[in-house]
């Protein structure tokens, strides 16, 4: 394996870097959303960032480039990539105060989060070219053997991060999982000694169940639990009505509004928009099949079976998460 580490590291850096952007992209949805102001500050902190450890790793290693340095670069890239799990609510929440200022608050929270480790990770593939570079006579094809390898995690990275571990494993596993492999990847090159990295690792993996733990109690101490589905950010979270003053179990995908709402001790409509789909008594007393283009959490689809227990109601919902959920905690049978 030793003889291939460096291509390993630039492989797995590069993989890192597009997952570490994606589950950026979904760390801040929720506060921010995902306009085109958020991705142009996501994607231009990362890049600037990266062109930066670039720029700085190329001088870094000119002076001293050793395995050993390289693995504590990329250890502290990985101490780096969790930051963001710790720090996301107070930073996004600090910024919401801006209000229309959407862009300046994107770019300032990208800033924040995201722009160290993406610039200690930018340190990486120049460090390792120097590494990997023996004469000069093949330094074209080490360099082009590099970089294309680091292009390849990226577009693994991408893959991998879109069609399968953000909606299977969701944003915090994932942080924890990106900085487990990060610093496992660092003591290969740091020690010798198994013993050091079956510790971290273990260390790390447990840190991974204890996220997952505490997101499966975290409903029943507090009210509120988050998903990630193909589609979106969900927050379900328990309130309490401002003008009944009753209470309510809410479904949201961002800061801004809630797309379902139902009472907790009755089966009445909850939300003011849902009490308008009544309006459907009037303009056709008579109806016997309904469409529902989006169900979310599926509150009126029930109360329309419930109270027009003759007809039927097709409702179309693209995320199955979201109607995974709704059977969960939603009572939909």
């Amino acid at each position: 394996m030793k003889k291939y580490l460096l291509e390993i590291t630039v492989f797995i850096s590069g993989a890192v870097v597009m997952i570490f952007e994606l589950v950026g992209s979904r760390l801040v949805a929720p506060y921010l959303g995902t306009s085109i102001y958020v991705w142009t500050a996501l994607i231009g902190v990362i890049l600037a960032s990266l062109s930066l450890g670039y720029f700085i790793g190329g001088k870094l290693a000119d002076k001293s480039a050793t395995y050993a340095n390289l693995g504590w670069i990329i250890f502290l890239a990985g101490i780096g990539v969790v930051i963001p799990a710790f720090i996301k609510t107070t930073v996004l929440q600090s910024f919401l105060s801006l209000g229309n200022h959407l862009a300046w608050a994107a770019l300032f929270s990208a800033l924040i989060l995201f722009s160290i480790p993406s610039f200690l990770l930018g340190i990486v593939s120049p460090y390792a070219v120097r590494l990997k570079i023996k004469n000069v006579d093949n330094s074209g094809r080490t360099v082009g053997n590099l970089y294309a390898l680091s292009t390849a995690g990226s577009i693994a990275g991408t893959f991998l991060a879109g069609f399968l571990i953000i909606p299977l494993l969701g944003v915090t596993k994932i942080i924890f999982l990106l900085s487990a492999v990060l610093v496992l990847l660092s003591l290969f090159l740091l020690k010798d000694k198994f013993f050091y990295r079956l510790f971290i690792l273990l260390f790390l993996v447990s840190a991974i169940l204890a996220v997952a733990w505490s997101e499966q109690k975290q409903y029943a101490q507090t009210g509120k639990i988050s998903f990630s589905t193909p589609y979106n950010e969900v927050e379900i979270y328990k309130g309490i009505d401002a003008q009944t003053s009753r209470p309510t179990l809410n479904l949201s995908t961002d800061r801004f509004g809630r797309q379902s709402t139902m009472f907790l001790d009755g089966n009445d409509l909850a939300s003011e928009y849902g009490r308008f789909y009544r309006l459907a008594e009037h303009f056709k007393p008579q109806f016997k099949k309904t469409l529902m283009i989006g169900g979310a959490a599926y509150i009126y689809p029930q109360y329309y079976l419930r109270k027009y227990p003759t007809a039927t109601i097709d409702v179309v919902e693209i995320d199955p998460k979201l109607t995974a959920l709704a059977r969960e905690y939603f009572s939909l049978k």
